[in-house]
């Protein structure tokens, strides 16, 4: 591939780019040392002054050898001050923007592709039915390989899902939810197997916690992963420091990708430094494990070319871009991923919910009561200032949380379009669509927890068991 001039170098991520002009410049001196013919070693040459191009023109700087992009994302919203860039890396998410990130832009820098109404028209068609509505309203925007997925789907072919979660608080937010709830319908419409990890040991690792306290939170947040319907014998639900002493071929792919990637590359992925612990370092190898389906040997029969889909939120991409680049050196197949947008505060889209602040989320905890009050007192306004001024010049559905919220809960897409021209037109206030979406959070919530209550300790403990699901590999 590194040879082929004529591959399409622009859909490749900076750190593909810098993975491609160092093997090529490798091959180049091999070339040059095994004294090959003059005509193959110019042909080497130009295409590794052609990949150095593109490499610059990605990243806006010279190829260095030994010295990975740095990938967290600091993305230019149109202006040259450094207080209007948008910064994203897997634990912070920041913009100036009232609006959020700029995600077109981040589609870009990350070198992933736009859910386009094509891709959607085709899942529809390939699974019979409408498409979810994170699908529709463009809440999952951006995807790696999913026509791949298509391709084998629509060939008889199996794949499956891996999703995650870091279980850094007993109690999950409503922001949580988003890729469990995408997963499940995926699950449902594909009819295909499901992991879900729970990194218990980066959390460990990245947080003051105990290993105890860590593996508490996983089991707790598992009860709310199961609380959200999925089918206990197509789903395996592990944490990581359970599960990574049992699998001899969870850990030999970890082994694996920790061998081919360097030092170097983490610290440009992740932004690690010299003070950082090693866990901390060698962790995104763990977090790569579950993209490959020989990790889970009790599913897959021990098959290695079962390609995986992942469902995430858009700041965990660094981790499968790296896992991506080292797949085919492993002889693994790369994983596809589908990257939603960051749920956002209630104060505002400028950042995603912390589970550490309760006023800027909707815990799964919260009763109606405390539901109906953060909305009103926190939940951040599109409003105008007055009535007479909302009335005469209207609201902004673009920074109101309340209304951002409603596109990602309310199904109906006629109401959500009417609540979008009455807010805008001034005909709707502000407290009025904050009372819709009180209306509409207190049931599922209410529901939600109804549900968790069913989830016994045994439970728990059959879905995080390994074994053979109703599968055949």
């Amino acid at each position: 591939m590194a040879d082929s001039p004529n591959c399409d170098l622009k859909s490749l991520s900076p750190l593909e780019l810098f993975e491609r002009v160092t093997e090529q410049g490798e091959k180049v001196r091999a070339l040059k040392a095994g004294k090959a013919p003059k005509d193959e070693i110019d042909a080497a040459v130009r295409m590794l002054l052609s990949l150095k191009l593109s490499y610059k023109t990605t990243t806006g700087q010279d190829y260095q050898a030994g010295l990975p992009p740095r990938d967290l994302v600091l993305i230019n919203n149109g202006t040259t001050k450094e207080e209007d860039e948008d910064f994203v890396d897997p634990w912070t998410v920041q913009t100036s923007n009232a609006k959020g990130v700029d995600y077109d832009k981040l589609i870009v820098r990350f070198g992933s592709s736009k859910i386009d109404t094509d891709l959607i028209n085709r899942i529809e068609r390939a699974i019979g039915q409408k498409p979810h509505r994170f699908l529709r309203r463009g809440i999952f925007f951006s995807h790696r390989d999913m026509d791949q997925i298509l391709d084998a789907y629509e060939n008889k072919k199996s794949f499956y899902l891996y999703t995650g979660r870091g279980p850094s608080s007993q109690a999950m937010h409503v922001g949580h939810l988003i890729p469990f709830i995408f997963t499940k319908w995926l699950q449902e419409v594909f009819d295909v197997p499901l992991v879900i990890q729970l990194t218990d040991d980066e959390k460990y690792l990245w947080k003051d916690l105990t290993t105890e306290k860590a593996y508490e939170y996983a089991r707790e947040n598992a009860k709310d992963i199961i609380a959200c319907g999925f089918d206990i014998n197509k789903t395996f639900i592990f944490s990581d420091l359970d599960y990574l002493g049992t699998s001899t071929g969870f850990y030999r792919n970890i082994v694996k990708v920790q061998k081919h990637v360097t030092f170097n590359q983490v610290k440009g992925i992740f932004g690690f430094t010299d003070s950082d612990c090693i866990g901390k370092i060698s962790f995104p190898a763990i977090q790569a494990a579950p993209s490959f389906s020989s990790s889970f040997p009790q599913i897959f029969n021990g098959k290695e070319n079962i390609q995986c889909l992942i469902p995430c939120a858009i700041d965990q991409d660094p981790y499968f871009r790296m896992t991506r680049d080292v797949a085919p050196r492993i002889g693994q197949p790369k994983p596809a991923l589908l990257h939603s947008v960051f749920f956002p505060a209630l104060q505002g889209a400028q950042t995603k919910m912390s589970a550490s602040d309760p006023n800027s989320s909707i815990f799964l905890t919260d009763t109606p009561k405390q539901i109906k009050t953060k909305i009103n007192k926190h939940a951040f306004s599109g409003g105008r200032d007055t009535i007479e001024e909302h009335r005469k010049y209207g609201g902004n559905c673009d920074v109101d949380v309340s209304f951002m919220y409603l596109t990602f809960f309310l199904e109906d897409d006629d109401r959500l379009e009417h609540l979008k021209q009455a807010y805008t037109s001034g005909e709707l206030l502000t407290g009025e669509l904050k009372k819709v979406l009180i209306e509409t959070l207190q049931p599922l919530i209410a529901a939600h927890q109804e549900r968790r209550k069913q989830v016994t300790d045994e439970i728990v403990k059959q879905f995080m068991t390994p074994r053979k699901l109703a599968f055949e590999f």
